[in-house]
């Protein structure tokens, strides 16, 4: 009851402050001007692989739009996402801070009371304090009860679901492994389709913080994410005020849903079809930035993870970056795992006139990087009284540098160890593990959890697929450990020392997100007798 209250308090808070705008008035009234600030727009692919990219991997050939980004721009080859799994991920781009300091360490549920919390400042509070027009369209994954919903974390504007899109029912359940059924019409759901399947509430879509579908039509998901993107790009672009667009997408997380259905004689499979829709909808939003005053405008395009592996033919491809020493013993070396297949994901930075052309980078970047770098061309400040795990790669990407982190620290994301605990470590071209696991692969197995001590090392340079650690009796070996032990000290003493937070992970039914609890799994109309798909 108190969840109840609190949603339909600040429901009409909203309505009598008027905080949430809608697209049609979002830039309307008086113009006014914002000097010498860029245009942001950050497109965050779901569970794409480094090996998806034609740019990255020859073997690819379904990305024409992000190839011509990339010889048009600058393509990261050492580019990582801050945790191998959604929600832990997401905070740490919003935060520049990994989830051992923000709190989120692993993901939030329908029923969760909490999110990404409260005392952590986003890259949208800070831009929209420095004059920036902000939205966040597609997928949240950081609470949507009270205020955790993205219109109180500093976005104007929301339209998207709040979690994963298979986190719910629909009456368009798409490709997925296991198959999951659409959601039912007249009796309650049943439990036989086992935990990988949502069959007790309706997947929602939200305009700012109402409800206008559940369950979702996923078969026109992305022209819809496309379009409200679109529309952002251009009122922002004529209000005469910068503007901040975090466009989360659905792409490539399962359920795989086509916006055309397959032609049987053309038809390349599920996976390559969504993945040239990706293509195709980025190639959309950088043609409208290209329209709309490109050389004021930065696009940033990385993914949250690498692929799901356990999904099999419905998920990416990880390129060279195999975890073969872990595949051996088992399990998947992608996502929820420390593996580079599981948080080494591609990376595009687009800024004619200001990134330079068809450069490729090796220089050592994360996700952590992209706020300090925003708020540094913003020309704002970032939140006093805490630290933060990215830098600002600014020179870097204008080509006056190419030092990247001598170090990153990669989280447990799942497959191992505490979840948010840092038990791998990056150290220039060397990589440590004090714990290696697997996470569920294609063929059902899991690599057990092993704990290392002293650490197995790679050498990246050497060893791209990390096959072979070096012989710990070695001289190279030897003559690493010392300073990946000091490395990891040193940040384990700056983390006890920081303002750090804690999420609240606890749950409540009253916090799934209902259209109608008089409708069977939320709907927000009542099933008509003729078994129509619901508007």
């Amino acid at each position: 009851m108190e969840i109840l209250f609190l949603k339909m308090l600040l429901l009409l808070a909203g309505c009598l402050s008027g905080l949430f705008y809608n697209l049609s008035d979002l830039c309307g009234g008086e113009k006014r001007t914002v000097q010498n600030k860029p245009n942001f727009i950050v497109i965050l692919a779901d569970d794409v692989g480094w090996g998806d990219l034609g740019a990255n991997w020859a073997e690819t050939k379904d990305t024409p739009h992000l190839d011509q980004m990339a010889a048009e721009g600058m393509r990261f080859v050492d580019f990582h996402s801050a945790a191998s799994t959604c929600s832990p991920s997401r905070a740490s781009l919003l935060t520049g801070r990994l989830g051992i300091r923000n709190g989120v360490t692993h993901n939030f549920a329908v029923t969760s009371v909490g999110g990404l919390p409260l005392n952590e400042t986003t890259l949208a509070e800070v831009l929209k304090e420095a004059g920036y027009i902000t939205a966040v369209i597609g997928k949240w994954h950081l609470g949507h009860s009270g205020l955790y919903h993205p219109n109180f974390r500093g976005f104007d504007y929301y339209f998207g679901i709040p979690y994963s899109h298979d986190m719910g029912c629909t009456d368009t359940p798409g490709y997925n492994l296991p198959p999951c059924p659409a959601c039912p019409r007249r009796s309650a759901a049943t439990s036989s389709h086992g935990r990988d399947c949502y069959t007790k509430v309706a997947l929602p879509l939200f305009e700012n913080i109402t409800i206008i579908q559940q369950p979702v039509n996923l078969t026109g998901l992305a022209a819809e994410y496309a379009e409200k993107a679109t529309q952002f790009i251009q009122r922002a672009s004529e209000s005469g005020r910068p503007f901040f667009l975090y466009l989360a997408l659905a792409h490539m997380h399962v359920p795989l849903v086509l916006t055309q259905p397959p032609s049987s004689s053309s038809f390349p499979g599920p996976y390559r079809a969504s993945l040239r829709e990706m293509d195709a909808l980025v190639g959309r939003i950088k043609d409208k930035v290209d329209g709309c005053g490109k050389e004021n405008t930065f696009l940033w395009f990385t993914g949250d993870n690498g692929p799901w592996a356990q999904k099999c033919e419905l998920a990416g491809s990880v390129g060279p970056f195999s975890g073969a020493w872990q595949r051996q013993r088992g399990g998947s070396a992608a996502k929820q795992t420390t593996w580079e297949g599981g948080h080494r994901v591609p990376a595009l930075a687009y800024w004619p006139g200001r990134i330079p052309a068809n450069v490729t980078s090796t220089a050592l970047l994360s996700t952590t990087d992209i706020f300090p770098t925003l708020v540094s061309l913003a020309k704002a400040s970032l939140p006093p009284d805490r630290r933060f795990d990215g830098s600002d790669a600014s020179e870097i990407l204008f080509g006056q540098s190419r030092q990247g982190h001598k170090t990153l620290f990669h989280p447990n994301s799942g497959a191992a160890g505490k979840a948010g605990e840092i038990k791998t470590l990056r150290l220039a071209q060397y990589k440590a593990f004090y714990t290696t696991g697997g996470a569920k692969a294609c063929d059902g197995s899991i690599g057990l959890e092993e704990h290392h001590q002293p650490p197995l090392i790679f050498n990246l340079e050497q060893d791209i697929q990390e096959q072979v650690p070096l012989d710990m009796k070695a001289g190279e070996y030897r003559a690493v450990l010392p300073v990946i032990t000091r490395a990891l000290t040193d940040f384990l003493q700056d983390i006890a020392t920081d303002n750090i937070s804690t999420a609240d992970y606890s749950h409540d039914p009253a916090a799934m997100p209902c259209c109608n609890p008089q409708h069977i799994v939320c709907r927000c109309q009542a099933c008509c007798s003729s078994g129509n798909r619901e508007p």
